[in-house]
């Protein structure tokens, strides 16, 4: 043990050489305090034992690290994240970084442990690993890819660990034995001008080969920086085969070598270097692109979608995909619903394996394919429309109706928005869907729910939908797995594809990756107003004064929608008018206990005069349960103490 200078800490510091030292000066497990991880010996630790601990080779770290692997800057060692920052993560681990970082001005962020560990790999200087026994592979390459892809990876390559001989130190840096000894520079065929030299995918860059990138960490390749040119490490050793064959395709591909790139027949992407062509069919595609599935049942359609390496548009119409709403190149591969005329990029649709399975068989009926909700057609119109029909939500028949305008005051059963277009009305009973609601699957699977059963349709019970966060008593689409309900609005809303909006004169899309503000709500009881009030999306009165809502009194943001009532000049929030329960029914009786009151009570929104709570006493605004025999109400949100 010796006294060493104190590396920035106000007390002298003792040098430990060994574990057994170590433990006896510890009063508990401690922890580095540059790079935070459990100390080790060698390290410091502070003599007068205030709970400093540095490790030895934290200590030696250099405050600016010209780093092999990322020749183009150098690496400077800083106590604390940028200011800039919110959060840090290691570009190497993947990892949070919570104390001294090496940092680069192009926003690179390593530990200094991971900075100093590929350090060494560049040098060929791995003497931590010396003591580390090697493990074999797990499990066969041949046939256990699948079972692999979810497994540790090598922080190397991103391969999975157990595929190869590896090192598995207590450090955590899991390791191919290979990827220990990989040269620095070499001359590859894919890329003649210059020599590939080993490095991090600072940029993120894809595979000239195999056209992949790397989503977890930068790990190593072979780049050359200058012509922004990358090849995995996997993809430059492997040997590529001659000839590769698939049950996807009817005939066999064959290996086709060349300079400059191309675009995948299959997925429509560029390639280069490795292609494999089938002459019969004259296409030319990536290596993994052999393999696309024929047939697939994607969460974001209903019915299966067929790729297609050509698509042969009569009208020359452009076709958009429809998740992310870019053009889709007809000449080149894609999937396709004929039923519906929709269409697919392949990276769009099989980005997430989650989100598609599949299909074998092309002959074999899929069990949840668009299962009708519609049970019986009684009659049909010249249009070919069901205009009378049974459902399987209703007891008696339902009638086609477009006449929307005599039933100013009904809500839909199924989504409970008011009655608008055309409607499905029962006789019998007051009872009302949509027609697009009518039309729901009885089957179905959401592309936003991450479980792989389907969903099935259910009504007349109260839940709260898992998307929107709004209590409804209506219909709703259950998951058969996590028991989860959706309301049949966000349903509809996040279905795929254009949609109509009263406030605004193009369709619109849906964007799963936008962030942005809203223009309608920006970022929840309106005063009784005889008038119907209209929904509206700009105000004209440049007065600022006039910008206030008459519900709550606050101020308004004149940019986005509200409730106006011209009649009376009465504007209102969006939230102020609809409430915090805007889908739940009301006249829904409910039993109580005796000791809160002695008959039934009826829900009830929205009381003209604001009764006091005939429980804490305040004012029912919103929610409320009413008695209709006698004068009794209670708010919504006071416990009732239902009998069920």
């Amino acid at each position: 043990m010796e006294e060493s200078n104190n590396y920035g800490h106000q007390h002298p510091l003792l040098l430990i050489f060994n574990q057994d030292q170590l433990i006896h000066n510890q009063s508990g497990v401690t922890d580095c305090s540059r790079c935070g991880e459990k100390v080790s010996a060698p390290c410091f630790c502070c003599a007068e034992h205030c709970g400093f601990y540095l490790h030895k080779v934290c200590a030696d770290a250099p405050l600016e690290l010209n780093h092999p692997f990322h020749h183009n800057h150098p690496l400077l060692l800083l106590q604390e994240r940028p200011s800039s920052y919110t959060r840090c993560i290691c570009d190497f681990c993947d990892k949070t970084c919570e104390k001294f970082i090496y940092h680069c001005s192009c926003g690179l962020d390593f530990h200094i442990k991971c900075a100093l560990f590929t350090f060494n790999i560049a040098e060929n200087n791995l003497k931590e690993l010396e003591h580390v026994a090697l493990q074999h592979p797990l499990i066969s390459t041949e046939n256990g890819d699948e079972k692999l892809k979810d497994a540790a990876k090598c922080f190397g390559c991103r391969e999975p660990l157990a595929k190869y001989t590896h090192f598995s130190p207590d450090s955590g840096f899991n390791l191919h034995e290979k990827c220990t000894k990989l040269p620095f520079k070499l001359n590859h065929v894919c890329h003649r001008k210059h020599p590939l030299a080993l490095q991090f995918n600072s940029e993120r860059l894809s595979c000239k080969i195999c056209g992949e990138t790397c989503q977890e960490g930068i790990g190593f390749l072979y780049g050359c920086s200058p012509c922004k040119f990358a090849v995995h490490i996997e993809c430059v050793t492997a040997s590529l085969d001659l000839v590769v064959e698939d049950k996807s395709h009817e005939h066999p591909f064959t290996l086709f070598t060349r300079r400059s790139s191309f675009i995948c027949d299959a997925c429509g992407e560029e390639g280069s270097y490795a292609s494999y062509i089938c002459c019969t069919c004259n296409i030319m595609v990536h290596k993994k692109c052999s393999s696309v599935p024929r047939i697939i049942k994607s969460k974001w359609h209903d019915h299966r979608l067929f790729h297609k390496y050509f698509l042969h548009i009569e009208d020359f119409r452009v076709l958009d995909c429809i998740m992310c709403h870019d053009e889709v190149s007809t000449d080149h591969g894609s999937y396709y619903c004929s039923k519906c005329d929709v269409i697919f990029h392949v990276k769009c649709a099989m980005q997430d394996k989650d989100s598609y399975e599949i299909v074998e068989n092309e002959d074999e009926d899929s069990a949840d394919e668009s299962v009708s909700s519609i049970t019986k057609v009684l009659e049909w119109n010249d249009a070919g429309e069901a205009t009378v029909i049974e459902h399987i939500m209703h007891i008696h028949y339902l009638t086609l109706s477009d006449k929307a305008g005599e039933y100013d005051n009904k809500c839909c059963d199924g989504c409970l928005l008011p009655i608008s277009d055309s409607f499905y009305y029962c006789t019998q009973c007051d009872f009302f869907l949509h027609k697009v609601c009518v039309e729901l699957p009885k089957v179905k699977q959401i592309w936003h729910h991450p479980c792989q059963s389907s969903l099935v349709l259910t009504s007349n019970e109260e839940f709260r939908c898992v998307a929107c966060d709004y209590w409804s008593k209506a219909f709703a689409y259950e998951c058969e797995e996590c028991k989860e309900r959706t309301c049949l609005r966000c349903i509809i809303a996040l279905t795929p594809g254009a949609h109509t909006c009263v406030g605004h004169k193009h369709p619109v899309f849906l964007y799963t990756e936008y962030r942005g503000r809203c223009v309608a709500c920006g970022d929840d009881d309106i005063k009784g107003d005889e008038h119907l009030l209209l929904l509206t999306y700009h105000d004209d009165n440049s007065y600022s004064e006039s910008h206030f809502c008459d519900v709550c009194e606050e101020r308004r943001d004149s940019n986005l929608w509200f409730y106006h009532c011209a009649t009376c000049d009465t504007s209102a929030h969006v939230n102020c008018i609809l409430g915090r329960h805007p889908f739940v029914k009301p006249r829904n009786i409910i039993k109580v206990r005796k000791n809160i009151h002695e008959h039934p009570l009826t829900l009830v929104k929205k009381i003209y005069y604001y009764p006091n709570c005939g429980k804490c006493g305040e004012p029912c605004f919103n929610f409320a349960f009413e008695c209709t025999a006698c004068n009794f109400i209670i708010h919504g949100k006071c416990p009732v103490n239902s009998e069920d």
